[in-house]
């Protein structure tokens, strides 16, 4: 999630919506989009000013790349050491061989770094990067001499202050009031699930039952407690950030996004894969828009490949940052330079399908899609209204070498999601169509379990309504799953 006023104004109004209905003093609808980001800006700045701060230790975090994986302790021919039995299963599904990107960092070199004095935070053994932390910037000096160091790179600089935890009660929050239901089945879900035709594959019987998903996103705040998601379809969950808390406990955008697939309550509520079992991973820190997140990100997409999730849906974007030296620039968007990126498009040839929203930049000046929805042989979603209109907050393509981006379309304006307190409310935003398109993914993927993700990749751009002029704002535009249903039923 880009932490930009736009992204507020889309994403976070309805997080915010509790806090800011006490002060609120004029209809929210009719306000302009220049008053509404100054009413959210003061309200978001009123609020900060009542918080309470302690003063920290300033640290910072480094990425170091590393030489190689020598005396890794692990062998290429014996993974089922450091891979699960369900993601061996699905790379001899596909008929994909566990390789050198497989194998863990060299635990040889981390003990070295942790010697020296440094707090390991994450790292990824795709890119064979470790993540690490210190209050002594001198001490990366060192670090770089090291013969098995290529390159470090400042990642996150700490704050000198950090906020005081309010207690709460997350029990008295969720009220799961149900003042009305709806004839329709879908209950308030029923445009964006039909739009893609996701209703006529469930009742096919696909409903993305036995499709495991990894969910990558800010936290689930109250996700736990809410009516209409099955407890016991989340496998497992795990934060990425901070990993001593919960991920139930802060941040609720994730919680939002897992609602457009696993929501399961006829009537009021129903998602486009309410069968599909998931884990719920936290990789956005929502103190700070700093480049350590695509290190989070990568950490989680690589635990997700290696607990055999197939599918993983994420509704982050990165390309602006807190600190200017750390920003993306345009030019990189060719699916390998940036680290998330260059992961995603690595996922794929680990038999892993990864979806990522496109983004809601379309208003900004930067107006393209974000990090890593450049990346190669996945689906970055964008947003269309009701009536399948692009939005103009919806981020535009292609991709810096050519590629067509946005890929597909899906319901991002007033998309129906579960709010903090378990009612539904109306949101916008690319962070909603991307799940709400995997949803639909999943039930794909359940009906064709061989089918190799290039394949089914290729059904869903054929089967959608811009697929004969595909362009830079639609992709090939709204997919129709039973039409690519009917695609892969030929091949």
């Amino acid at each position: 999630m880009i932490k930009t006023y736009l992204t507020l104004l889309l994403c976070c109004v309805c997080g915010l919506s509790h806090a800011l209905s006490h002060a609120q003093q004029t209809p929210m609808d009719s306000l302009s989009d220049a008053e509404m980001e100054a009413y959210v800006r003061n309200a978001l700045l009123e609020a900060q000013a009542k918080k309470k701060y302690v003063k920290v230790e300033k640290k910072y975090r480094y990425r170091v790349t590393l030489t190689d994986k020598k005396n890794c302790g692990y062998s290429v021919k014996h993974p089922e050491k450091f891979l699960s039995v369900k993601a061996l299963a699905r790379r001899n599904r596909y008929g994909l061989k566990v390789d050198g990107y497989d194998l863990p960092v060299s635990a040889v070199y981390t003990r070295q770094l942790s010697a020296l004095g440094l707090r390991l935070h994450n790292m990824s053994k795709w890119n064979n990067t470790v993540v690490v932390e210190t209050a002594d910037t001198m001490l990366m000096a060192r670090v770089r001499q090291l013969p098995f160091v290529k390159a470090t790179r400042c990642v996150w600089e700490g704050p000198d202050s950090v906020l005081v935890p309010e207690p709460s009660n997350r029990a008295d929050e969720v009220t799961n009031r149900r003042d009305t239901t709806l004839h329709n089945y879908y209950g308030y879900g029923q445009n964006q699930v039909e739009m893609l035709a996701v209703d006529r594959l469930h009742q096919a019987g696909f409903r993305g039952k036995g499709v495991t998903i990894g969910v990558i996103d800010g936290g689930y705040y109250n996700a736990d407690l809410m009516k209409g998601i099955d407890q016991s379809h989340i496998l497992g969950t795990r934060n990425f950030v901070r990993p001593s808390k919960s991920v139930y406990e802060e941040l609720d955008h994730g919680m939002m996004v897992l609602s457009c697939m696993a929501a399961n309550e006829p009537h009021y509520l129903v998602g486009t894969a309410p069968e599909a079992d998931y884990y719920l991973l936290q990789s956005e820190d929502g103190e700070s828009e700093q480049l350590v997140e695509e290190d989070n990100w990568c950490a989680a997409l690589e635990y997700a490949d290696s607990i055999g999730c197939d599918i993983v849906t994420s509704s982050l974007g990165y390309y602006h940052f807190d600190h200017e030296y750390m920003n993306h620039h345009y030019y990189e968007q060719d699916g390998h330079t940036a680290l998330n990126s260059r992961s995603a498009s690595l996922a794929a040839s680990r038999g892993l399908l990864v979806l990522n929203s496109a983004g809601n930049s379309g208003r900004d000046a930067w107006k393209k899609i974000g990090f890593p929805a450049d990346a190669c042989d996945m689906i970055a979603v964008g947003a269309v209204d009701s009536v399948g209109l692009n939005t103009t907050f919806s981020s535009i393509g292609n991709a810096a070498d050519g590629r067509i981006k946005p890929d597909v379309m899906a319901q991002g304006e007033n998309s129906m999601v579960y709010d903090d307190d378990g009612t539904v409310v109306g949101v916008n935003g690319t962070s909603f169509s991307c799940p709400t398109m995997c949803g639909a993914v999943a039930c794909l993927v359940q009906a064709f379990p061989t089918k190799r993700l290039t394949e089914i990749i290729r059904a869903l751009q054929q089967s959608a309504n811009n697929a004969q002029h595909p362009d830079n704002i639609f992709g090939y535009g709204i997919p129709n799953v039973m039409k690519a249903k009917a695609l892969l039923e030929k091949k």
